[in-house]
Formats: structure tokens, sequence, C-alpha cells
């Protein structure tokens, strides 16, 4: 096992960042290299402190009681991870690429020197802005990192087409998955291959949850409104809020390069809630066209709301040109001038100083609309690859697939597991426990449609069709039919 490096702590990302990230759009190119780092590596105060060595018969006492007892969730026998827990791999070295840089990627590298120390694996990390840059010509060339993070599914989408990617199923048993996993979770996992057959192309390891509904709690309740749990009911608070004299709605989506994509999110949602989640897959892959009637449908949904000036605050004009980030903050003005704010958890850092969450905000989950469909949830999340098939490779994946390998990074308020081993007691705060049992509860889980579609539609087309739309430049049946036109051959 390599030595351990000391890491320097930089600050977080800027916030704008962390936008671009949770809608799922390209990041902002930045000029790191990638750097080889041990996983073991810890920042110098975060590291335990030194203890006395065990006499061998102890230490090696510890080390089988440690191989012994797995994790809800962890290896079954025979499998890769069971081997590698008995020390078959040691000595052996895994390569994992991501974005994560600065303390996320300390506090994941913490997390897994466990992991390391129980198996003799070292887990050699490459973290790079450029990750999602340099993977194609990674791949291309023959020189794969052995697992790749991905936080863009249409980008793994095409090392798919490709035959890159191996089926997570041909090394880790249904039965260890399903007992890790919400079925919902697979099915999001599993991608079309080009020869028609289906490809679980990795295993989920973080996971955000985008429908959320956010309002201030303290004046809400003082106003005597009730958290509605069906979309009717959402709809009649709407009513209710605009009869008071108030919008119900804090709408912005500017958001420079990326403005529209909270338009997309919106139709996203609708479409999990008022048609199967086999339209919608179809509809991501380009085979349930824009112009159907089902996607108009979510549009009309999502315009009930939008294009009725008592609804929104500012109307539409505002819808366009407000800083998604400012949007929410209308919430909290004395008295508020709207009340109601869709968006994924990370937009509480918005919300402004002096504000308690659980006090003068909370969330509800954003209703269904067609009963038949349940409560699914629509999320965002980091699904880890595997490229290269050595047994050990094989084994890290596997505990990646479990939530061992997520625990310090949730304790830290770093992510959210999608893992049914995970306790909700690794959360600090009540909020992200109830946005984390959501998560991992939901039986119908589908990604951001618009970032598993081409780029030149999901990040591109959709987002500008849905500006024109709401801003009146074309109407509904137009917006639709220039996505559709867009789609590549």
């Amino acid at each position: 096992m390599s030595t351990r490096r000391l890491l320097t702590l930089f600050s977080f990302l800027i916030i704008l960042s962390l936008v671009l990230v949770a809608c799922g759009g390209d990041e902002e190119a930045t000029a790191v290299p990638a750097t080889a780092v041990p996983a073991t590596a810890v920042p110098e105060e975060a590291a335990p402190p030194e203890e006395e060595a065990a006499p061998p018969e102890e230490e090696e006492m510890v080390e089988e009681e440690e191989a012994a007892a797995p994790a809800p969730g962890g290896p079954s026998e025979g499998s890769f991870l069971e081997r590698a827990y008995a020390g078959e791999f040691a000595g052996t070295e895994v390569l994992i690429q991501s974005v994560l840089v600065d303390e996320d990627e300390a506090i994941t590298l913490e997390g897994w020197a466990d992991f390391e120390e129980a198996t003799g694996i070292d887990i050699v990390h490459a973290g790079t802005k450029e990750h999602e840059t340099q993977i194609t010509v990674q791949v291309e060339s023959g020189n794969a990192p052995d697992i790749a993070m991905f936080s863009q599914p249409s980008l793994l989408q095409t090392f798919v087409d490709g035959g890159y990617v191996p089926d997570v199923r041909d090394f880790i048993s249904e039965e260890d998955l399903q007992s890790r996993y919400a079925q919902g979770w697979l099915d999001s996992a599993t991608l079309s291959s080009p020869d028609g057959d289906d490809v679980m192309a990795g295993v989920w390891w973080k996971a955000a949850n985008k429908d959320l509904v956010w309002y201030p709690k303290a004046t809400f309740d003082a106003a005597g409104y009730e958290v509605p749990t069906t979309w009717d009911e959402l709809l009649a608070l709407t009513q209710t809020i605009a009869d008071d004299g108030d919008a119900a709605w804090c709408l912005g989506i500017e958001s420079g390069v990326a403005t529209g994509w909270v338009a997309t999110d919106w139709i996203e949602a609708l479409m999990l809630r008022t048609t199967s989640p086999e339209n919608y897959d179809a509809w991501v892959a380009g085979d349930l066209p824009f112009s159907s009637p089902e996607v108009k449908h979510a549009a009309e949904l999502m315009s009930e709301i939008w294009l009725n000036p008592d609804y929104v605050l500012g109307g539409t004009d505002q819808i366009i040109s407000e800083f998604i980030g400012d949007s929410p903050t209308h919430m909290f003005e004395d008295p508020p001038t709207c009340w109601l704010h869709r968006q994924a958890s990370w937009i509480q850092g918005f919300f402004g100083e002096g504000l308690e969450a659980g006090v003068d905000w909370d969330f509800f989950y954003l209703p269904g609309v067609d009963p038949m469909y349940g409560e699914p949830v629509l999320m965002a999340g980091d699904i880890m690859t595997l490229f290269n098939e050595r047994d050990e490779v094989k084994a890290v994946l596997e505990y990646l697939s479990t939530a061992d390998s997520v625990e310090v990074v949730v304790k830290n308020g770093r992510g959210m597991s999608p893992h049914q081993g995970s306790s909700l007691d690794w959360y600090t705060n009540d909020i992200d426990r109830r946005i984390a049992d959501l998560l991992t509860g939901a039986e119908i889980v589908r990604f951001d449609g618009g970032d598993m579609m081409p780029a030149q539609v999901g990040a591109g087309s959709f987002w500008s069709a849905m500006v024109d739309y709401v801003s009146g430049v074309l109407t509904l049946d137009e917006a639709l039919q220039a996505i559709d036109d867009s789609w590549p051959e």
C-alpha cells in the first residue's frame, strides 16, 4: 500500500458551479491537471492518532474479525467483494478517475481508507475538473482508468454504444444488487446497447433529489396554508395564495449559457407523473417525439402555472430575466411576495443569512399527478463505471455499490446516498434525512432526462426552445417541433 500523502484543503467550489452541477449541464472548464492521489490520504487534522502496534496474534485476529463482519448489503459468499476482504487482492492497485478535487476529494478518500486497510487494495484517485473532457480520449486510446465516475449519463451512453462498458450483472449478482438499491435505481443504471441488449453500465454512488418544493415555513404556517399532497391540492393552494393577493411561485431561470434548464426539469418531473417510465425512457432515447401528446401534456401542465401572471412573481418577464439563485429569496421578504419554489436541495445555500432550516423554511415532495404512476423521483447523481475487468477492479466497483463507500461523504454533508444500506442517522439535519428517505425509498427513479439526451438537445435546443416558448417567441407546438428537428440522426 502506498504511503499516505497530506492533502491541502481548498475552499468550496463557487456557488455558481453548484448551480451548473445541479442542473446537470457541462461544468465550467477549469485548467486543473489530474493528480493521482492514494485513497488513504486524509487531511492532517483528520488523521486518527497513532495506535500502539498490537502483538502479531492480536493484529491477525482483528483483521479476521473485520473481514468476517460485513455491513448490511455487504458481500455475499464467493463474490469479488468477499474475496477482497479475505485478502485475495492485497497488494494490487485500482485507479478511479472523477471530477472530485480539493475538499470533496479529501473527504472521499478518507471514506475509502478503511476498505483499503481491510483488503490491502490501494485505491489511487485521479481528480480533475477536466475529467469528462479527458475520458473520451483515454477510453478510445485504450488508456481508460479502471473505474470512472459519470454525472452525465449521455456521455456514458457513448461508451456503451462503443462496446467499452461491461454489464455490472456479469460480476455482481442480481440478488446483491437488489439488496443494495431499490429497483428504480437499477433501472436508471441500465442503458441500451447498439445490438439491442440492455447493459447495466455502472453502480450509483451519490445522488440528489430534484423533486422538492421549498416554502417559508414560519410565515406559511402563520398564514394558515397547508402542505399539499396531491397535484390538485397544489393547484388549489396556488389559487388560494393568488386570491390572497400574492404570487404563489418564485421562478427565475436565468443561468448564463445554461438559461432554460429549470423549465426542462419541470417537464421531466411532470413526464414521470403523467406517463409510464417506459414512455419516459423512450422520450429520453429519442423514440417518443417532443411533439407527442405525452410530452405536450406535461408542458401544458407546467404552463398552467408558469404562464399565469397571477401565479408567478413578476410573470414571464421575471421568469426569463431573474437568476436562479435569486428567485427563492422573495419567500423570505417581510411579508413574502411569493411562497413556493421547486428545486433540488442545493438551493438552500441561496436562501440568505440568519435563517434556520426547519423553522424559517421547509420542503415538501412535488406531488404526483396521476395516481397510476405513484410517487416517482427525478434525480441527478454520480454513477461509477468499470472499464478494466481485473478481479480487483470488480471488487472495488462492488464496494462502491455498498453504503459503506459513501458513509463518510454523507456524514460530511457532501452528498446523499442512493443505497438501501445507508442510515438516515448519517445526515446532520432532519431536512436532509427526509430528502434521503425519499431518494432511497422511491420505486420509480429516473435521471434528469435532458442530461441523458444528446448534448445538442439536452443542453441545447431543449433549453433554448423552452426560453423561446416562455417568452412568447414560439408557440408550444413550434417549440416542441424545433426540439424534434434538432435531434441528431
